[in-house]
C-alpha cells in the first residue's frame, strides 16, 4: 500500500503555533480599536444560500464564489434534456444545471451576510446599528503572493445613518489600527457618484459596471490595458478620452474637485458625489488624520453594491496589494426586503497584514480598548471641536464613539443607554467658550466640567 503525500488545497495554509500568535494579535488589535469605537462583534454562517450571494458581487464576483454540492446524490432525478445545448453529445448550460445541483455557497466576503443578517435580525438590534466581524472568507481565484483561497476578513459597518460622520469614523478606524501597528499607510478615497458621473460624462450611463470593472485594474495592468478593456467593453474612443485624463489627474484635494466639476458640469449625481468628497475630506482635516489621505479618481472598487464614498489602504513601505478597503452602500439590505436603510463599511485583510508585519518585522505588544463613551451630536461646529476630544480619549485606551447624526438629546440618551453605554460627552456653545467639556455619568446623573486635555484624566477618576 502506498503511502499518500499529505497536502493542502492551493490557495490555503497550515499554521504553526508562533503564526498563530502572531495572528492572534492582529485580530485583537483590530478587534480592540473596534470596540473602542463602539462596534459589538457577530457572527455569521461559513455558507449562504446562493440565492444570498449571487448577483452582488458584479459577474467576476459570481465566478469566484466557491459552490457546495447538494447532499446525498445531487444529481439525482435531474432531466439532462433541460439542460442540452447542442443536438448531439453531452453539451449542457453548466450554469443552469449547478444551480440545480448547489444551492449553497462559502461567503466570498462579510458584506452581504451581514446585510442578510440586518434584515433578518432587525426587530433585535438597535439602530443605528454598528458591527465588527472577524471571520474567514472563500473566493476560487488563482492563487498568488498576497492572494489566497481561503483568508480572514476583519469587517466594520455601521448601517441605518446617511451621515457623513461615519465615512470619518471608517478613515479615523484604518488610521489608529495601523498606528499601532506602526504601518505607514495611504489612504485613498473616492466616490462612486463621481464615477456614476463620469460614465453619464462620457455617453455611457448605462456601462457604469463596465467602466469600474475595467478601471478598478489600473493598479493591476497598467492604463493602456485599461483603455483596451474599456473598448472591448463597448466604449468609443471619445468616450475613452474623456475617462483617460481623469485616470491620471494629479494635484491636491481641491484642484482635482475643481477639475472634475467641469468634466461633471451635466451630471447631478457626479456633483453630488463630489460635493460629498468636500464635505468628507473637511471633516479628515478637522481630525487631525496622521496617515496621508489622497483622493484617487481612478479607485473604483469593482463591486456592484457600492453607491457613495470607496476606501482603499496602501502600505507605504512594503509591496503588496491593497490592506483594507470598504465603501458606502445604500441599497443592500433593500435585495433582502428592507429598502431605505444605508450602511458604511471598512474590511482590513487580515492575512496581507500579517504579510506586511512579517515582511517589515513589526510584532508589537497588543493593545487592549476600555470602556465605553458616547460623544453627544450637539451639531456639525460642536463635533469638530469634539473630535481632537475623541481622538484623546481612543489614544488613551477608553472606548469611544461619537453619535453620527445630530438630533434631540433624548435620542441620543436613549441610545447610549440601549448600548449600556455609562458616560456621554455633551458640549454646547457654553462650554467651547471656556475651552472645555461636560461629562456626564448617566447612570449616576453625576456631571462634572473639564478642560479640554483633561478630559481622559476625568474620566478614569470618575470610574
Amino acid at each position: 500500500m502506498s503511502v499518500q503525500k499529505p497536502s493542502i488545497p492551493k490557495g490555503t495554509r497550515d499554521f504553526l503555533p508562533r503564526q498563530c500568535a502572531e495572528r492572534q494579535y492582529i485580530f485583537d488589535t483590530i478587534s480592540s480599536v473596534f470596540e473602542t469605537f463602539g462596534y459589538a462583534r457577530i457572527e455569521t454562517p461559513a455558507m449562504e444560500n446562493l440565492s444570498t450571494l449571487l448577483g452582488k458581487y458584479g459577474e467576476e464576483g459570481d465566478k469566484l464564489l466557491f459552490r457546495i454540492l447538494n447532499s446525498g446524490d445531487a444529481f439525482s432525478g435531474i432531466d439532462y434534456t433541460q439542460f442540452r445545448l447542442g443536438e448531439e453529445g453531452l453539451q449542457y448550460d453548466s450554469k443552469v444545471l449547478s444551480l440545480k445541483t448547489c444551492e449553497k455557497g462559502l461567503r466570498y466576503d462579510l458584506t452581504v451576510p451581514f446585510a442578510r443578517f440586518v434584515v433578518q435580525h432587525r426587530n433585535d438590534l438597535v439602530f443605528p446599528f454598528k458591527r465588527f466581524q472577524i471571520q474567514p472568507v472563500w473566493r476560487a481565484d488563482r492563487p498568488q503572493k498576497g492572494r489566497y483561497r481561503e483568508f480572514y476578513q476583519c469587517d466594520a459597518d455601521i448601517v441605518g445613518s446617511d451621515s457623513l460622520l461615519n465615512e470619518l469614523e471608517l478613515v479615523q478606524i484604518v488610521d489608529t489600527v495601523f498606528r499601532r501597528f506602526g504601518i505607514r499607510v495611504l489612504i485613498k478615497i473616492n466616490n462612486r457618484k463621481v464615477l456614476a458621473g463620469l460614465a453619464e460624462a462620457c455617453g455611457f450611463p448605462d456601462k457604469i459596471t463596465d467602466i469600474t470593472v475595467a478601471i478598478d485594474k489600473i493598479d493591476k495592468i497598467g492604463l493602456d490595458a485599461v483603455k483596451q478593456e474599456l473598448s472591448e467593453r463597448g466604449l468609443t474612443d471619445e468616450a475613452i478620452a474623456v475617462i483617460e485624463p481623469v485616470l491620471s489627474l494629479s494635484g491636491d484635494t481641491a484642484s482635482k474637485t475643481a477639475v472634475m466639476r467641469g468634466v461633471l458640469a451635466g451630471s447631478s449625481i457626479g456633483l453630488k458625489g463630489l460635493d460629498e468628497v468636500e464635505e468628507l475630506f473637511d471633516l479628515v482635516a478637522a481630525a487631525g488624520i496622521s496617515s496621508p489621505v489622497e483622493l484617487d479618481l481612478s479607485l473604483a472598487r469593482g463591486l456592484n453594491y457600492y453607491t457613495g464614498a470607496i476606501f482603499e489602504v496602501k502600505a507605504l513601505d512594503f509591496s503588496i496589494g491593497s490592506i483594507c478597503g470598504g465603501g458606502r452602500y445604500d441599497n443592500l439590505t433593500g435585495i433582502f426586503g428592507m429598502p431605505g436603510l444605508s450602511g458604511v463599511g471598512i474590511s482590513f485583510g487580515a492575512d496581507r497584514i500579517y504579510d506586511v508585519l512579517s515582511g517589515l518585522e513589526k510584532f508589537p505588544p497588543a493593545v487592549l480598548s476600555g470602556p465605553k463613551v458616547l460623544v453627544a451630536n450637539l451639531g456639525a461646529e460642536e463635533t469638530a471641536y469634539l473630535l481632537p476630544v475623541v481622538r484623546e480619549l481612543r489614544d488613551n485606551g477608553i472606548s469611544c464613539e461619537i453619535y453620527p447624526d445630530t438630533a434631540k438629546l433624548k435620542k441620543q440618551f436613549d441610545y447610549a443607554a440601549k448600548r449600556n453605554i455609562t458616560y456621554m460627552i455633551i458640549t454646547g456653545t457654553e462650554e467651547m467658550s471656556r475651552h472645555a467639556v461636560n461629562v456626564k455619568n448617566i447612570v449616576t446623573g453625576e456631571q462634572k466640567e473639564a478642560p479640554m486635555d483633561c478630559v481622559a484624566d476625568l474620566i478614569s477618576c470618575m470610574y
